[in-house]
């Protein structure tokens, strides 16, 4: 990947951390969750950098043990009460913000697919409509948790339509890697995201705004 341009790297790792910012912030910047955030990251970056998972095409796939573990917590802490407790605690306006970096995630999603490493599908070029849930993201939690005008209904239909969305991409871009269960993007796989940093896309960010929309979700149907 020697011609992606320095930028690009760096924007990423970037929005990695922003999204660590906005997760730590809502738990009231709980230092365990920051601590396990950066073991996590560490720990990737550390097995990305080998290569680890440029190898596609092992049984089962090298790419699971990115989305597994991050999957696997999400429903232990759904499960557990010290983990709906610890969900009903979390900031709701910070929740909505985090969705925020699905912005730059676009954009270098985008770049990514122009110097083909990721196909056409996965940008908003193809049938990645993402995008419009890190633009609203703002504009929802300040109208509806600063100046409360919007109504839970709308903020629970707003949470359903983007955790739509990102299913969607997540799906589509899961399946686009080269892999024995490939079935989309042939004429040009999904092998950025097997490497360091962009690993940290479906290791971290889309684990992270599943969370938070869930989390969210959670709190609105409790209220």
């Amino acid at each position: 990947m020697n011609n992606v341009p320095l930028y690009l790297p760096l924007g990423f790792v970037a929005t990695a951390l922003l999204t660590c910012y906005f997760l730590v912030k809502a738990a009231h910047g709980n230092r365990m969750l920051a601590s396990l955030l950066i073991i996590w990251i560490i720990g990737q970056s550390a097995i990305a950098i080998t290569g680890f998972y440029t190898n596609t095409q092992t049984i089962p796939p090298r790419f699971m043990a990115l989305l597994l573990p991050p999957v696997t917590l999400i429903l232990i802490v759904f499960a557990t009460r010290k983990g709906r407790n610890f969900i009903d605690l979390l900031r709701p306006d910070q929740l909505t913000l985090l969705h925020v970096v699905r912005i730059p995630v676009e954009f270098c999603l985008f770049a990514l697919y122009s110097y083909q490493l990721v196909p056409q599908l996965m940008t908003f070029e193809g049938i990645n409509f993402d995008i419009l849930s890190g633009i609203t993201a703002p504009f929802i939690a300040y109208l509806g948790y600063h100046r409360k005008v919007l109504s839970k209904t709308v903020l629970l239909i707003w949470n359903l339509i983007c955790l739509g969305l990102l299913v969607n991409i997540a799906f589509h871009g899961i399946l686009s890697v080269p892999s024995p269960f490939q079935r989309f993007g042939f004429e040009q796989p999904n092998i950025g995201l097997t490497y360091f940093p962009y690993v940290f896309l479906p290791g971290l960010i889309v684990p992270t705004v599943l969370f938070a929309h869930l989390s969210s979700i959670r709190q609105l149907l409790k209220s």
